[in-house]
């Protein structure tokens, strides 16, 4: 199939194809007699996993050093493993980090009348005693600036 049809068949766009094959995180394609593309089922599958990995947000030098782990005729399997672990990590780190926010937020919205409005007014009358103070300042340099 061509870089169209292979684009309609994973969702990937014809550029990111391309971009995959140049970065080698694909193998470099066949092509026609007259130099079109000639995508088989094997970068299909190749394509899919690198959407697959990206989308867990493996980054491209980690998703190349993968794959270059995975084409090497001897076993990395370990190596493999240990990147996907890495990448496992990082993830859950981020998820950590959302579901924080997350329960932060809802704790915020239950608790919106005995807290929210407090704290809004309490930043409130420090914004006014700011701009009072800013006010205030500006004068006395007025003041003395009209003494010199």
């Amino acid at each position: 199939m061509n870089i169209k049809e292979a684009s309609e068949k994973t969702g990937v766009s014809s550029a990111a194809i391309r971009y995959y094959e140049k970065e080698l995180l694909i193998p470099a394609i066949d092509r026609t007699d007259v130099g079109n593309r000639d995508i088989d089922d094997r970068i299909i599958r190749r394509i899919q996993f690198v959407t697959q990995m990206r989308a867990a947000g493996m980054s491209i030098e980690n998703l190349r050093r993968y794959i270059q782990l995975f084409d090497a005729q001897e076993d990395n399997a370990k190596e493999q493993k240990a990147i996907l672990k890495t990448q496992l990590a990082a993830m859950e780190e981020k998820r950590d980090d959302l579901q924080s926010a997350i329960d932060h937020l809802n704790y915020k919205l239950n608790h919106f009348y005995d807290h929210m409005e407090t704290t809004e007014e309490e930043l409130r009358e420090l914004e006014r005693q700011h701009a009072e103070k800013v006010t205030d300042d500006a004068m006395s340099e007025g003041d003395g600036y009209n003494n010199r």
